[in-house]
C-alpha cells in the first residue's frame, strides 16, 4: 500500500528516503514488507504521500501497530521473504480459503503432526534445533484463528485425512483435533471424497487472502520446490475463488464433517486401509 501511495505521487524511493532523512535501505525493507513500520515513522510518511482522509490513516496506523507485534521476523534464519510474507498475511487476513490436497495445514496441525511434516519436508543437514524453531513459528501461527472476526474456510483433500503423518497415534490425534476445531462457527473445514473425482485444484494447494477495502486480495501459491507465486491481479483472485467454491459445492461439509474425521480415526485402529468415506447426498 505504501508503495502504491508513493508511486502514485511520482516520487523515486530515494526521493522518499532523503524527504524523510531515512536510509534508502530502510524504505526498500518497509516495502518489501520485511520489515514493520512504526507509527512515528508512518504518520510523516503518510503527510508526505498527501494522505488524509482521517478513516484511512487510522486504518494504517493500526495495520502499523499490529506489524509492529507480529514476531514472525525472528523467524528469518529459517525462512525467506516469500515465506514471511505469507504469514504477514496470515496473521491479519479477514478472510482466508485454503485448498490443500497432501497434507493437513498449517493452522489446524498438532504438534506431533506439524513436527513430523517439518522433518519431512525439511533437508537432511537442518538441525532439530532449527525443526524445533520451525515448530515454534507453526503454532503461534495458529493464534490467527482465535482473532475477532477472522473467518476461515478449510478444503482438505480426502487424501489429507488419509495419510498417516508420524503413524497412526499421531494421524488419531490430529483428526480428533481437527473435529473439534470444525465444531466453531467462524471456522469451515470440508473435505472433497475420493468420489468427487478429478478436478482443477488437485494440481496443487493454493491460499486466499482478504482484507479490507484499502488492500487488494492476495493469491497465494506454493509448489513442491518450496518456493511461492503470490499474485493481486484481480483476474487471478478470481479465478481461484470460483475454483474454490467449485470445490465447496462438491465436497463434506457441517455436521458430517466431525463424524467423518472420527470415523476415520476409530478406523485407523483396527482397518486403516479398508475404511472409505461414504458418498454424500450433497449437503
Amino acid at each position: 500500500m505504501l508503495r502504491e501511495y508513493r508511486t502514485a505521487i511520482h516520487l523515486t524511493q530515494r526521493q522518499v528516503a532523503q524527504r524523510m532523512e531515512w536510509s534508502p535501505s530502510k524504505l526498500l525493507r518497509i516495502e518489501a514488507g520485511e520489515v514493520g513500520i512504526s507509527v512515528n515513522d508512518l504518520r510523516p510518511l503518510l503527510q508526505l504521500y498527501e494522505v488524509t482522509d482521517a478513516a484511512t490513516v487510522d486504518r494504517l496506523l493500526n495495520l502499523a501497530r499490529g506489524s509492529r507485534k507480529m514476531p514472525f521476523t525472528e523467524y528469518r534464519d529459517i525462512y525467506d521473504k516469500d515465506f514471511l510474507g505469507f504469514l504477514a498475511m496470515e496473521s491479519s487476513a479477514f478472510v482466508t480459503r485454503s485448498f490443500q490436497p497432501l497434507v493437513m495445514p498449517g493452522l489446524l496441525q498438532t504438534e506431533e503432526y506439524a513436527l513430523a511434516i517439518i522433518r519431512a519436508y525439511t533437508p537432511p543437514q537442518f538441525s532439530e534445533q532449527q525443526h524445533q524453531r520451525m515448530l515454534e513459528a507453526r503454532m503461534l501461527r495458529q493464534e490467527a484463528l482465535d482473532r475477532d472476526h477472522a473467518e476461515t474456510y478449510f478444503i482438505l483433500d480426502e487424501s489429507v485425512i488419509r495419510r498417516q503423518v508420524g503413524g497412526p497415534g499421531v494421524m488419531r490425534n490430529q483428526l480428533r483435533r481437527l473435529a473439534e476445531l470444525a465444531a466453531h462457527p467462524r471456522r469451515s473445514i470440508m473435505i472433497f471424497p475420493f468420489s468427487g473425482g478429478a478436478h482443477a485444484a488437485s494440481q496443487g494447494p493454493f491460499t486466499l487472502f482478504e482484507f479490507d477495502e484499502d488492500m487488494r486480495p492476495f493469491v497465494y501459491l506454493e509448489n513442491l520446490r518450496g518456493t511461492a507465486t503470490v499474485s493481486t491481479v484481480t483476474e487471478d483472485f478470481v479465478s481461484y475463488l470460483e475454483m474454490f467454491w467449485s470445490l465447496e459445492e462438491r465436497a463434506i461439509k457441517g455436521d458430517q464433517v466431525p463424524r467423518v474425521l472420527l470415523q476415520v480415526a476409530e478406523h485407523l485402529e483396527t482397518e486403516p486401509h479398508d475404511f472409505h468415506v461414504a458418498p454424500t447426498d450433497g449437503s
